[in-house]
This record gives C-alpha cells, structure tokens and sequence, in this order.
C-alpha cells in the first residue's frame, strides 16, 4: 500500500488540469535539455514575461554511478525516482546527484538529499541560497515522512524567523484527511492552520479544504472520463471579503498519443485554451491564449508559446 498524497496535494488532480500546460502566462517559454556521453545533463530555460525582464537559468547535474560501498548503500534506485527540481546538490539512497545552476535573478541554491538513509521512509533536505549582489544568505531542513497511511512533513526555515511548518496527512481506502500549521519560535505564535479532506480513485477525485487559518474555503472534483477525456472544477469562498463565490471548471482532450488540447474558463469570463504536440521525438511545441470574454473589445488578451528541445 502507497502512502496518502502530501497535503498540498490533496486536491492535485483538479489543480494539474486548472494551472498546468496552460502557456498564455508568458509571451515564449524555452526550454533545451542535452547529456553528453559521460553522464552530465545540461538545462537551459528562458523565460519572456509579457511585462519585464526575461528571465533565464542554466544547469548542470551529475549523477554518480552507484559503487555498492558505503554503509547506507542499499540497491541502485529506480532513475525515474528522482524527479528533476531547480536545486543543485541531491544525494539518494547512497547515489550523489550534483547540480549547479545560476540565474538570471543571481542566486545560487544548493541541495542535499539523503533518502531512506536515516530511517525507513524519512527523507531529509539540507537547503542553502546565495544571492552575492544582495549579501543575502539562507538556510533551510526539510523532512518527508511516508508510511503506507501516513504522510508527514516539516519545512524548517533556520536563518528566517526561525520558523517552521507542518502538515500530515492519514489515507484509509481513498479516503484523506489532512492539517498543516506553521509555528515562529521568535514570537512564540501560531503563524497559521488549514485543514482538509478528500476521496481519491483512480478515475475520480473530490477535496475540499479550508486555509488561511479556516477562513478561505475551496471545494474541488476531478473525472477522468475514459482514456482521452478529463474534466474538473472548483469553486472557493473567501469568508473574510464577501458573498461571492469564485467558479472555474476545465477540460482536457487527447487528440492522439502524441497531442491534447485544454480549455477552461472562470466566473470572471476569462477563458484559456491550449494545445500540446510533440512534433518530433525531444521536440514539443506549445501553444495558448487567454481571453477576456466579457471585454473582447479591449486589450486584456493573453497569447503564449512553449518550446521543449530534448537529446
């Protein structure tokens, strides 16, 4: 038995098909992924906002093969295990990953990742930023906890506050129930708490939660519909501002293995659509826009495009 989604997760489905592959939210995204022969990955991503500067970031990561020495060296892990993240120091299951990666914003992040190596199930994070031009420095431990009917984790800020934050979440039969609170140690207080349940199968999900200390509230659902067709929506009230209630629903259609195409729209008449293909093998094109559907005269209108380079 797998452990429960984590607590922001709680309502992922439903969130991946509002948010994701939607690409009016730059002008051009571009992002080229290369590996040369002994090993090392290279990632280059830019970035043209449709106000401000771009943005742009380079990366290269290392992973080590595996010995087979070592006290906490087990077996060689799964290479999907390890999930691609802007960080650049990881080390697993006894395996160094190295990554280095400089930013447009000037900041240099560092990671260290020990996974199952303390104890069954616990995976600890050591994390550090650098900004040069700012002097500015940071600090952080994160620790993940996965049992088959539990998960649990706690983010510790150590030069910022210092604070902390944490949530759990028990899973029994689909069934979620879940809670988070943050705690600064200076002032001695309840920074803040949320709450949530859920039900999640492979065909359907439903969630609803309450944060921002119980007083924002959201209700969502996910149906995958066959293999090509998945709808959601979801709808929030902010008890602190009003009445209203805030309504977005999406959809997502398969047109064939290799390109799907998605709409959504909210209470506000803004509408996006989008639409994915794979054009080659290592090449994926994106294309979206939004539009303001109650003002169609005016120039409230969004168009974006995504390019992905992979060898």
């Amino acid at each position: 038995m797998s452990a429960p989604a984590a607590f922001s997760d709680i309502a992922k489905a439903t969130n991946d098909l509002l948010n994701k592959d939607f690409y009016h939210g730059a002008a051009a995204n571009l992002e080229v992924k290369s590996k040369a022969p002994n090993g090392v990955t290279f990632t280059v991503k830019g970035k043209s906002a449709h106000e401000g500067p771009i943005a742009g970031q380079l990366e290269a990561k290392y992973v080590d093969a595996p010995t087979g020495k070592g006290p906490f060296h087990k077996k060689p892990p799964d290479p999907g295990a390890h999930k691609s993240r802007l960080m650049p120091l990881m080390f697993g299951c006894g395996i160094p990953i190295a990554r280095r990666a400089w930013t447009t914003a000037n900041a240099l992040d560092t990671k260290l990742e020990l996974d199952n190596n303390i104890a069954k199930g616990l995976k600890a994070e050591i994390l550090t930023q650098y900004q040069p031009a700012k002097q500015s420095k940071g600090a952080k431990l994160n620790l993940y906890f996965k049992q088959p009917n539990l998960n649990a984790r706690a983010f510790f800020d150590l030069l910022n506050g210092p604070s902390a934050n944490f949530d759990a979440v028990l899973g029994h039969e689909g069934f979620l129930v879940g809670a988070e609170g943050g705690y600064d140690v200076n002032k001695a207080a309840i920074t803040k708490y949320s709450a949530a349940v859920g039900y999640s199968v492979a065909q359907y999900s439903a969630a609803i939660t309450a944060s921002n200390n119980l007083s924002l509230f959201s209700a969502s659902y996910y149906h995958r519909v066959n293999a090509q067709v998945e709808a959601g929506a979801k709808a929030s009230w902010d008890s602190t501002s009003g009445n209203a209630v805030g309504l977005e629903v999406a959809s997502k259609y398969r047109l064939d293995p290799s390109s799907f195409a998605k709409a959504k729209i909210n209470d506000r008449g803004i509408a996006a659509l989008a639409y994915n293909v794979l054009l080659r093998p290592g090449v994926t094109l994106g294309l979206g826009a939004s539009f303001d559907t109650q003002n169609l005269n005016q120039a409230a209108h969004k168009v974006g495009a995504s390019f992905t380079f992979e060898a």
